[in-house]
């Protein structure tokens, strides 16, 4: 049984066309704050000396310490003057046009709840918390901020080639699970990674995962696993690589990868620059936090 309860048809009662929805921050619990509270806490102990200092500036940027759940009217116009985007309240997950739209005009959709309490070690799907401590830190840098443009921009192209999957591999790798070199370490970017206790440090202090050099056409080809912790991450040098690399015309790459078969999630290929030659071990024994 899927563990998504935001997900709907159409835009529910109350959306606009575009999704959106009011984010009616005065209409937020006590109960719901203190959730906020209670992750931001987590993640400061295990992030500082994991987490690449373009997020963690970028949390001091947004004034994001300040207690509960952020208020978008605060946040957004400090948000904008830095790169010129904007968080977007929306009631669960979008359709993927109506996603890349927003990308596209430099608009962040967010989920508008909250997990519950019972619920602060594993969400399948992205709450208010992911979205905003995970994704919206990266969005002040300007590099980055240029990067989510443009994959938005490329997203209905990739659709109408049904080069989808590949696109959809290059955001999982970089935007939700990539790492990053800094000063000769490596360091945690991706939302999926910096919003959860226990993958910060998976990410890095495991043995079980590949950690790989960033190559964009391997990353377009690799599988990926949405219900656990990840058993390869790409290493991007930059960020300022992360948007040269996606400033490009895609068209020449898809047409090398079209019926091409994708690589398993654990392969090391011949080409690879391997920065950790992974054990494997936490799959093979099953996932899900397995001991």
């Amino acid at each position: 049984m899927s563990d998504f309860e935001h997900v709907f048809d159409k835009p529910p009662e109350g959306a606009a066309d575009d999704w959106t929805i009011p984010q009616d921050w005065v209409a937020y619990t006590d109960v719901e704050h203190q959730t906020w509270d209670t992750l931001y806490a987590r993640q400061m102990k295990v992030l500082p000396g994991r987490a690449a200092e373009v997020f963690l500036d970028g949390l001091k940027a947004l004034d994001l310490s300040t207690g509960g759940i952020p208020d978008f009217a605060v946040m957004n116009p400090k948000l904008q003057a830095l790169t010129g985007w904007t968080v977007v309240c929306v009631p669960g997950l979008v359709p993927d046009e109506v996603f890349f739209d927003h990308l596209a005009n430099r608009r962040f959709p967010s989920g508008q709840f909250i997990r519950r309490p019972d619920q602060l070690d594993y969400l399948q799907e992205p709450d208010i918390f992911h979205d905003v401590f995970g994704h919206v830190p990266m969005l002040t840098n300007p590099d980055f901020a240029a990067y989510m443009e443009a994959y938005g921009k490329g997203g209905q192209r990739a659709a109408s080639l049904g080069m989808l999957p590949n696109l959809a591999r290059l955001y999982w790798y970089t935007v939700e699970f990539g790492l990053m070199k800094e000063d000769d370490e490596l360091r945690i970017y991706g939302a999926g990674i910096v919003s959860s206790a226990t993958e910060s440090v998976f990410s890095l202090d495991d043995p079980s995962p590949n950690r790989l050099g960033f190559d964009l056409e391997r990353v377009m080809k690799t599988l990926y696993r949405i219900d656990d912790f990840q058993q390869v991450y790409f290493v991007v040098d930059t960020i300022e690589q992360l948007k040269r690399e996606t400033l490009q015309d895609f068209g020449p790459i898809y047409d090398r990868l079209a019926g091409l078969e994708p690589i398993p999630i654990e392969t090391i290929l011949a080409t690879d620059v391997v920065y950790t030659d992974g054990t494997q071990a936490y799959a093979s024994k099953g996932g899900r936090f397995a001991g």
